[in-house]
């Protein structure tokens, strides 16, 4: 119990984590290829299952009211009676929350149903953790006033916390896309004046560009399922820029919807948007050299200026004792 209750132990758990999860991370670096593999055989099958469920939903309505195919997955389990019964979904209503999903890599009904789980349930996790440190653990000699606040706050923190992860999650892969993104139209570049159709051009830069990116890789997969199986080629266009959410890919899925509306070259729309897309990605790197000075003013106060005066005024304050224990 008191190991638990130390400050300098929790520090070191503490430490101990960080580094644990430094080496995942790493090694996660090297397992980037079985990752795509995964992904693109889910993006396969799931391709192969719409075109299936497709046929039979023909099949059903031309032989009439016999069995109704669906085209979504269906969602069970505990977590999704949990938010039916308590009307998860009207009490915590979002509009963009859908739309985030999406964005974050999660698609279907059962990340928005875990989605609203955890959004309710994450506050009284948190809170009881921090009740049962503090009433129970360690309570570090804080009044009853100071305790409920911490609870409330434990409370704000894990009403918050999806939301979070959700928006770490869209950051992290909006970086990882566009930054393989111009290099993958160069690629649909070739391949489409090569003579390829657009729906074989994307599967091949799909595949291609997975060692750069697997978020793009994944993206163009399903870019490509979708031109095969939807009515409209424009929403196939559009979805794909509705999850990914950047200017530049918008920009591109509007011009190949054009493209293919209109008859214009396709090759020449694909070379414009590689350059612009790059100059954004160029500009957004300069952006972050630009307010780096800034971000490290504070880190150079706090750890580089101690350690410096450490140094320079160590050597002058041991000869200052040593003629002061002299004299």
């Amino acid at each position: 119990m008191r190991f638990i209750t130390d400050p300098q132990n929790l520090l070191s758990i503490g430490v101990g984590i960080a580094v644990f999860a430094s080496i995942l991370t790493l090694l996660g670096s090297f397992m980037g290829g079985e990752r795509l593999d995964k992904r693109m055989k889910a993006v396969a099958e799931r391709r192969d299952e719409l075109k299936r469920r497709s046929r039979q939903a023909m099949k059903s309505g031309a032989g009439g009211p016999a069995t109704t195919a669906t085209l979504r997955h269906s969602d069970e389990g505990f977590k999704k009676r949990v938010v039916d019964s308590l009307n998860l979904s009207a009490l915590l209503e979002d509009p963009k929350v859908a739309e985030n999903m999406a964005q974050a890599g999660f698609r279907g009904p059962r990340p928005l149903t875990t989605f609203y789980f955890f959004r309710f349930a994450t506050p009284f996790i948190f809170m009881l953790l921090t009740a049962l440190y503090l009433f129970l653990l360690n309570d570090f000699g804080l009044s009853l006033m100071h305790k409920l606040g911490a609870l409330v706050f434990a409370a704000a923190a894990g009403f918050y916390a999806p939301n979070i992860y959700v928006q770490n999650r869209i950051s992290s892969r909006r970086q990882s896309i566009v930054a393989a993104f111009p290099d993958s139209l160069d690629l649909l570049l070739i391949c489409v004046e090569s003579g390829m159709s657009i729906e074989a051009a994307i599967q091949k830069v799909s595949q291609e560009v997975g060692s750069q990116s697997i978020e793009l890789a994944e993206e163009l997969s399903l870019l490509s399922a979708e031109l095969s199986y939807l009515p409209d080629r424009r929403m196939a266009y559009d979805g794909m820029a509705k999850r990914t959410n950047h200017p530049g890919i918008r920009a591109v899925a509007t011009a190949m919807t054009q493209a293919e509306t209109y008859g214009t070259p396709l090759g020449n729309a694909l070379r414009i948007m590689a350059k612009e897309n790059r100059d954004l990605r160029l500009a957004a790197a300069e952006k972050k050299a630009a307010a780096l000075p800034a971000q490290l003013t504070v880190p150079m106060i706090v750890f580089f200026l101690p350690v410096l005066f450490v140094v320079i005024l160590g050597p002058a304050i041991i000869n200052i004792q040593d003629m002061m224990k002299g004299g």
